[in-house]
């Protein structure tokens, strides 16, 4: 089985609510998707991804033998930080601890690094999510530094890890 990144497909919506409808998968991500999670929103997801600026989002699909098992984006950030940009990924929990997210994050950065000028990806995972820590160290980021108490998640204070991947190294 191969995994892959590639571009959206509006028929994607079916998986990728599915993936979405996942409370243990919500659990490590921020704030702000609708629960439960409709075909529908995935569907706005997916043309909004489709439509976004080429050199300001990158985001994928990340796809086993074309099947969509979650998602990965790459968004630039703006005024003297539009060099760096931001990482974010999930994949559903069947294929957790497989190695698809590192091989999913590997082959972002290298699609973001050859097709754009950006300098610097950085991931912020919140500091109890081990798996998602040592997704971005197998994929060579290193830990910059713990932001203590940065997030709050269902009521829970939050201690945040920020990892960073720096062109040419």
């Amino acid at each position: 089985m191969e995994i892959k990144i590639r571009k959206w497909k509006l028929e994607d919506k079916v998986d990728l609510a599915k993936t979405l409808n996942d409370p243990d998968v919500l659990n490590n991500l921020r704030d702000g998707l609708p629960y439960p999670y409709t075909t529908k929103d995935a569907e706005e997801y997916i043309r909004a991804m489709l439509a976004a600026p080429e050199d300001k989002v990158f985001a994928f699909a990340i796809a086993l033998d074309d099947r969509v098992i979650g998602s990965i984006s790459v968004c630039r950030c703006e005024n003297v930080h539009s060099r760096s940009a931001e990482m974010g990924y999930y994949i559903g929990k069947p294929y957790w601890g497989k190695g698809y997210a590192t091989e999913a994050v590997r082959q972002t950065v290298k699609r973001v690094f050859e097709n754009s000028d950006v300098l610097r990806i950085f991931a912020d995972p919140f500091a109890r999510n081990v798996a998602s820590c040592c997704v971005l160290e197998k994929a060579g980021f290193a830990l910059e530094g713990t932001l203590r108490s940065n997030a709050v998640k269902n009521g829970e204070v939050l201690d945040v890890k920020m990892y960073a991947v720096v062109r040419g190294i």
